[in-house]
């Protein structure tokens, strides 16, 4: 039976020590901030409840996993787990409106073909037939298996090449494209509210369609496919049910230690060392955290081999965060609300260069962005009926040009996303009791899921190192950012120590 040491307490971190404490492991968790879930935080505030991070799961089938794995109550008995039915309504910037059946392609098809006109659906149901082919290429080698040694495979990207038409169309082409998604989306879908709506997917993840490769047209399929899902209470019940049921499983969490090294021992990975200047001795080290900062906790040894999967983004690469604002609203929440609703920005190109840059630098913000309102119909979210609890999300540029530590900037910014969710809750704004502003500095940069193509620019870490005990767990690692992509990276990390490095993943 191994000691091992988990740093962080992120929900990544906390399904492999809920992994390894049922294999027989001795599991202790050192997170250096005051509470666990990472993402999935949470606010209260005079009987008012917000989630500040993810709102919603899709496939929920991990999760169940592990509930089922680690003990006998399967996750229906830990939380209340619904679908959300619509799954989405759309709120494009001609002002045409769509709402999207949850888990129905053929639903969607119609609802499509309904709102945006005959031939829409048929469109997107085509295209989303060929993310499929990219999902079956890729799912177990990017969300199942460990990395791939040979993880250049990978830069090729699964989404697959599409006839043209013409005297010169050469056919369905048989290898991989090296399309971005804004590329496909303009070839396959034509119509800009279908492109705008692809493309928010993307932008959901943290990732500009200019740049990301043609298989983030998995991450709709993703949703589209396996559905979206609420927990009741708010997503933070899942993270109240995990450590619960790690503490069932008799893992040790410390809140309030932070990590400041990893210690080594004959070559391995031997421990950690805390900031208060205890060391908890281990035989295995799973690292919940940005890999970036392994080397100062290795004592500047790179713990990547060469030819790894560079650990940082790339060049031109940025990482997005989360602009959320909680809105506290006097009046009942109508009966034909839905609980998730998109609203499109007026000018995309115009916000993508504002998060992510026009090629030379970040641009002003957008006066209109995509946001995500959502209005869960949750008697714990309010204090009676006649309230409800509305929360706004904005993916935006972490560093500039915004300065977010300035409070008059953020209420600005915060002032535009309100404004743009007037299409989603009309008349909002006269009934806003009060607003929280969560600013992207409380979350920091986020990372998405791994992603095949592009030369591997879109892969995470591989979770074994080149410090044999020394493992890496959560978004920043393989495979990638991510509700249900957290706990699938916990499950790799989990495989590789019970059963060595030479495992390949689940048969």
């Amino acid at each position: 039976m191994a000691g091992i040491a988990v740093i962080g307490a992120g929900m990544g971190a906390m399904a492999a020590a809920a992994r390894l404490a049922v294999a027989g492991h001795r599991v202790a968790v050192f997170e250096r901030g005051a509470t666990y879930g990472g993402a999935l935080g949470h606010f209260e505030r005079d009987g008012f409840a917000f989630d500040t991070g993810p709102g919603l799961l899709h496939l929920p089938a991990v999760y169940r996993d592990l509930f089922i794995k680690t003990g006998r109550e399967p996750l229906e008995r830990c939380v209340e787990l619904t679908q959300v039915d619509p799954a989405s309504r759309h709120v494009f910037a001609d002002g045409t409106t769509a709402t999207l059946p949850n888990a129905s392609r053929a639903g969607v098809l119609t609802a499509l073909d309904e709102a945006l006109g005959t031939g829409s659906g048929e469109r997107w149901s085509a295209l989303l037939g060929r993310a499929r082919e990219a999902w079956d290429a890729t799912r177990r080698p990017l969300l199942e298996e460990p990395l791939w040694a040979d993880w250049r495979v990978l830069g090729r990207d699964p989404y697959p090449a599409v006839r043209r038409r013409g005297l010169f169309g050469l056919g369905r082409g048989k290898g991989p494209t090296t399309a971005t998604l804004a590329e496909v989306a303009r070839r396959e879908l034509a119509d800009p509210r279908l492109i705008a709506l692809l493309e928010s997917h993307a932008l959901a993840y943290g990732f500009d369609p200019r740049t990301a490769p043609a298989s983030a047209a998995v991450l709709p399929y993703m949703e589209q496919t396996f559905g979206s899902w609420y927990v009741g209470g708010g997503m933070r019940a899942l993270a109240d049910a995990l450590y619960e049921r790690c503490r069932a499983r008799r893992v040790e969490f410390t809140f309030g230690a932070e990590v400041t090294g990893i210690l080594e021992k004959d070559g391995r990975a031997a421990g950690v060392e805390l900031a208060d200047g205890r060391v908890a001795d281990a035989e295995f080290v799973v690292a919940g955290l940005d890999p970036v900062r392994l080397p100062e906790l290795c004592a500047g040894r790179e713990p990547w081999n060469d030819g790894d999967v560079r650990p940082a983004p790339g060049p031109g690469d940025r990482a997005p965060a989360r602009l959320t604002v909680c809105l506290a609203l006097r009046g009942a929440r109508p009966a034909d609300a839905v609980h998730r609703t998109v609203v499109h920005a007026a000018d995309r190109t115009a916000e993508l260069a504002g998060v992510f840059g026009d090629g030379h630098d970040l641009r002003a913000p957008c006066a209109r962005p995509t946001v995500t309102v959502l209005r869960p119909d949750d008697p714990a979210t309010r204090p009676d009926d006649s309230h409800e609890a509305v929360t706004l999300t904005a993916t935006v540029a972490p560093h500039g040009p915004v300065d977010w530590l300035d409070p008059e900037a953020l209420e600005q910014d915060a002032d535009r996303l309100v404004e743009s969710a007037e299409a989603a809750v009309p008349g909002l704004r006269g009934r806003v009791l009060w607003r929280e502003v969560v600013p992207p500095t409380d979350g920091g940069p986020v990372p998405g899921p791994a992603l095949a193509g592009q030369d591997g620019r879109f892969l995470r870490p591989g979770n074994r190192t080149r410090i044999p005990g020394l493992y890496t767990v959560g978004g920043w690692s393989h495979p990638g950012g991510g509700l249900a992509h957290a706990g699938m990276s916990g499950a790799i990390v989990a495989g590789l120590i019970v059963n060595g490095d030479d495992w390949h993943g689940s048969e």
